[in-house]
């Protein structure tokens, strides 16, 4: 638990020291992100995003628990 809470601290300050370049990468804005724009309304559904961070997070997870 107290590797899991200090790696995500870390993991945490990196994100936030990086944060420049960070923003250059076009999460959210990916093929297959939908954004409809109508009268009064909006909707955004982050499709290709959410399936870019779950593969992501799946391989970090998997990496850590070797």
């Amino acid at each position: 638990m107290q590797r899991t809470l200090l790696i995500c601290g870390l993991l945490l300050i990196a994100a936030s020291l990086g944060w420049r370049w960070l923003a250059r990468i076009p999460l959210g804005r990916l093929p297959g992100d939908f954004h409809i724009v109508r009268d009064g309304f909006s909707l955004y559904v982050p499709l290709a995003t959410c399936a870019v961070l779950s593969v992501a997070l799946t391989v970090l997870v998997w990496l850590l628990r070797r």
